[in-house]
């Protein structure tokens, strides 16, 4: 198992994996179904915005991706994190560990303090995920991100990331 940064040829594996993974990602994330929409999310990665890294087995196969967007540094050094999975990694535990060493890479490389994730409340894997990792819940934020046609509601969770263990 391998995490790595996204790159523009990941393109055609992670739109099949997404296609194949639409019903286990719905309502908690609407990730790129075509080249397109890959493209567009791609952009931010381009620019500098977001910091994209994918979980891969030795096989190739895609366990999940992590992205770490809207960094500001300076006094601040803190972003968001987004992530989803994919179904046939699910329950091995693969998430914690690629979760675990993107966090100690934007501790380390990148020089962050602190990375917060919004997470939708009935979302239970999800916050297990950021738990179990030593993210707090920090409040609420009601009707906080449009996705899958609605506006959803949100649960803060962060961490401040010399918490993060650098020992699995």
């Amino acid at each position: 198992m391998k995490l790595r940064p996204l790159v523009e040829t990941d393109a055609e594996a992670l739109i099949e994996a997404n296609r194949s993974n639409r019903d286990y990602h719905a309502p908690w994330v609407q990730p790129p179904l075509d080249r397109a929409a890959f493209d567009n999310w791609f952009a931010g990665v381009v620019a500098g915005r977001t910091i994209s890294l994918i979980g891969q087995m030795p096989d190739g196969g895609i366990i999940g991706i992590f992205n770490f967007s809207e960094i500001v540094l300076a006094n601040f050094r803190s972003c968001y994190l987004g992530y989803y999975g994919m179904t046939a990694y699910a329950g091995r535990g693969l998430m914690s560990i690629c979760l675990r060493a993107g966090l100690i890479h934007m501790r380390e490389a990148v020089g962050l303090r602190r990375v917060e994730a919004n997470i939708q409340p009935d979302n239970r894997r999800s916050i297990a995920l950021v738990h179990r990792l030593g993210f707090r819940r920090e409040g609420f934020s009601p009707a906080y991100l449009f996705i899958d046609g609605a506006w959803r509601d949100h649960e803060r969770w962060a961490i401040l990331l010399d918490e993060v263990s650098s020992h699995v």
